[in-house]
């Protein structure tokens, strides 16, 4: 589904991927593991259009994506979710959501807001709330749940229990596992990088700008180097 072949990318010169390859296909997660600085955010970046890799090739759906805008690959099913929560803050949940689905105007919205409510029941409960006025676990969950109002085929996810407690990471890794259940494939960057490996079907471990290790979720959360490194262990 998604692939990038021997990319590199950086910004304004600066070389922070050095030939990065590693693909995510249908219906599986992949999580992308490594230290600070290691270069997963910008792998997230070139492969939603943020920034143009300098090199390498990026493929969506076996099309050439490298380069494109970001709003094109949305419409053809890229969704990138970033770190930082860029909600509109005055606005409904319900219109924050349906703020989402505009690469979707005509298709009708009750179908993927049903799913979204269902998903984080929450949500629903508290749709004319507004988004300003949540926890931090809240908007992240309506930030997962407008990136799902654009259909996506697959799902890009930056670091999506920052500043959660314990319970409410898990909640939000539970949903992500729902999601890949409900056929949309899942790109995973998390800090917790043991939570992660045990949720992915695939990961591969980033270490200064490189893919340096990949195998089976399980296969890595068994890796003494990835134990020492990331585990604690």
């Amino acid at each position: 589904m998604l692939r990038l072949e021997s990319v590199c990318a950086g910004y304004h010169g600066l070389q922070i991927l050095h030939e990065v390859d590693l693909e995510v296909n249908e219906g599986e997660i992949v999580a992308l593991v490594g230290a600070n600085g290691a270069g997963k955010t910008t792998t997230l970046r070139a492969a939603s259009g943020v920034i143009s890799p300098t090199s390498g090739q990026i493929t969506f759906q076996g099309e050439p994506a490298g380069g494109l805008r970001t709003a094109g690959l949305v419409a053809r099913g890229l969704v990138h979710v970033p770190e930082e929560r860029a909600l509109f803050g005055p606005l409904t949940i319900e219109e924050n959501l349906r703020m989402g689905a505009w690469t979707q105007r005509k298709t009708p919205m009750s179908g993927a807001l049903a799913e979204v409510f269902e998903l984080f029941p929450v949500l629903a409960d508290r749709r004319r709330q507004t988004a300003e006025t949540l926890s931090g676990g809240q908007q992240q969950m309506l930030c997962i749940g407008r990136a799902l109002m654009a259909r996506p085929k697959l799902l890009m996810l930056d670091e999506p229990s920052t500043g959660l407690s314990p319970k409410l990471t898990w909640t939000v890794l539970e949903a992500i596992g729902m999601i890949r259940d409900r056929g949309v494939a899942v790109l995973l960057v998390e800090q917790n990088a043991g939570q992660a490996l045990r949720l992915a079907d695939r990961a591969y471990v980033m270490e200064s700008g490189s893919v340096v290790l990949g195998g089976t979720g399980a296969e890595l959360a068994d890796d003494d180097r990835v134990r020492a490194a990331y585990l604690g262990l």
